[in-house]
């Protein structure tokens, strides 16, 4: 296998989108599940953030795998946005300040595979090939 610039562009994505969906699933599943000590002290587990953690531990699941990438980032997307405006702004306007620079960040990313999609190795680009191979016949 020779390395090519489009191989390079193949793993980087698949990198980028695996690591960015354990992290999610990670700050859902601590959440949800009470994993790596659980909510920070003072914290409650509200509508709202249980819906936070649904999305961050399922929708981080469906994006690990590479399935429905698209629509899944792009409310990933807003859910971080809205995490980012509701829980960080108010603390001060810059990310460094209030200390919002993974939900920023992870905002851009899912924002980035609701553009580009899951790449060649995910569920999502298994399934494109697939089509591509056997094409549905005509019908007449």
């Amino acid at each position: 296998m020779t390395f090519t610039k489009e191989n390079a562009t193949d793993i980087t994505v698949f990198l980028l989108r695996v690591v960015s969906a354990v992290i999610f699933i990670q700050a859902g599943g601590l959440k949800l599940f009470g994993w790596f000590g659980g909510m920070p002290e003072g914290m409650a587990l509200t509508p709202l953030i249980t819906i936070a953690a649904i999305l961050e531990v399922f929708g981080g699941a469906a994006l690990l795998l590479g399935l429905f990438t698209r629509p899944v980032a792009f409310i990933l997307s807003g859910e971080m946005a809205v995490a980012y405006f509701m829980g960080h702004f108010p603390m001060g306007a810059f990310p460094a300040q209030n200390h919002g620079e993974a939900a920023v960040l992870l905002c851009f990313v899912f924002l980035f595979f609701a553009a580009y999609g899951a790449g060649k190795w995910s569920v999502d680009g298994f399934l494109q090939q697939k089509r591509i191979a056997s094409p549905e016949p005509l019908k007449v």
